[in-house]
């Protein structure tokens, strides 16, 4: 059943009366080639975060939905997206993270790239002894470079190069946490983890975006910032989400907190915001620290979590850090059973996308309105 025969307008009807999206959104692999191409490809997506390529030098290869790309931080430290591949003859430049020490060699011919794409060298390419021929025109012939935006240090790609600006495309979003416009500086190897999990990478997306399962999937994290005190967030067409008026900061055995943010207004004393940015990245602002997930989709059922936290000061305590590391991979941990199960639920031939909450799953809809948009050709 392809996503061709979907039938968008029920999607796309107030949250009231519609449906959710199909099955074959979740299970079929052509429906999830033609997702990858229209709500990936030409929008602008979430790669990786800044802070996986720290020095000038470091280079990351990342294997976007099937695109080898290379992520790197230039002699100049602007960090780059290129593809993966050799102008010669198409291999693979870097297979491993590490650092370019002087020039980005080709493994087969010995092509070599600056850290900022252009070709440099090309050994006997005019045969034994000369490295140059008339044909080969080193100006033209750089790596190809991907469109790249660095926004709350995550890397995002327009790999279509077609997308209107980021800031643009996101300026409701930025508006909206203007008050967080600050450095973030991560938190180091005890503040990013992953978790691989056996679902549709729109499932993570959907569970994320609503706090109706909050009393029965997190019981302890309900127990202090209960449903009640959660609210919905919807900018359609653009992010979802929920916010929390109960925000209790985390504090070591000493009482000691984190630094916050500075020149916060004093609503976020006791208020966090959680906002899915589509299509595949998750945000967290808190008034002393930040958290951004990345959802790397592997195939229509496995996704790959890449999880960093950030504070405002780049000195917080090691211990405090790890506490608060483990208190949310703990909570993030406990959504894995519900969306591998939903994923399960969607080999059901008889489900045809479900029906939503109107008080409580109007986030959901609102990511579900955007896929079946983009899906559509409206948007």
């Amino acid at each position: 059943m392809p996503d061709t025969i979907t039938d968008f307008a029920a999607i796309r009807r107030p949250v009231a009366e519609a449906r959710g999206l199909p099955n074959p959104h979740y299970t079929d692999p052509a429906t999830h080639a033609r997702e990858r191409d229209r709500l990936f490809f030409d929008t602008w997506a979430g790669l990786a975060v800044a802070a996986d390529v720290p020095e000038p030098g470091d280079a990351r290869p990342v294997d976007y939905m099937g695109v080898p790309l290379l992520l790197i931080r230039g002699r100049d430290g602007a960090v780059r997206v290129f593809q993966n591949i050799c102008r010669h003859r198409g291999m693979i430049l870097v297979a491993e993270p590490r650092r370019i020490e002087g020039a980005i060699r080709c493994p087969y011919h010995s092509w070599c790239y600056g850290t900022d794409g252009r070709l440099v060298a090309t050994p006997h390419v005019g045969g034994p002894g000369m490295n140059t021929h008339e044909a080969i025109d080193k100006a033209t012939l750089g790596l190809i470079e991907v469109r790249s935006h660095v926004w709350r240090d995550v890397v995002w790609v327009n790999l279509s190069g077609d997308a209107p600006p980021f800031e643009e495309v996101h300026a409701n979003l930025i508006a909206r946490w203007t008050d967080f416009d600050r450095a973030l500086h991560h938190g180091g190897a005890e503040s990013r983890f992953t978790l691989d999990v056996n679902c549709n990478w729109k499932l993570a997306v959907e569970n994320y975006c609503e706090s109706y399962h909050l009393p029965w999937v997190h019981p302890g994290l309900n127990a202090y910032s209960r449903l009640e005190d959660h609210y919905n967030i919807e900018a359609p067409g653009l992010y979802s989400g929920q916010g929390s008026t109960l925000y209790r900061q985390i504090r070591g055995a000493d009482g000691a907190t984190f630094p916050d943010f500075p020149a916060l207004p004093a609503y976020w004393d006791t208020a966090a915001e959680y906002v899915a940015l589509y299509p595949n990245v998750l945000l967290g602002v808190h008034r002393d620290h930040a958290f951004t997930i990345i959802l790397q989709p592997v195939s229509q059922g496995r996704t790959v979590e890449h999880i960093h936290l950030y504070y405002a000061t780049d000195d917080t305590a090691p211990d405090l850090r790890a506490a608060n590391a483990a208190q949310w991979k703990t909570v993030f941990q406990e959504d894995i059973f519900v969306v591998e199960g939903m994923q399960a639920g969607r080999s059901a031939p008889g489900f045809d996308g479900g029906r939503f909450s109107p008080a409580m799953d109007g986030p959901t809809h609102c990511f579900h309105d955007w896929v079946a948009g983009r899906l559509a050709g409206v948007q």
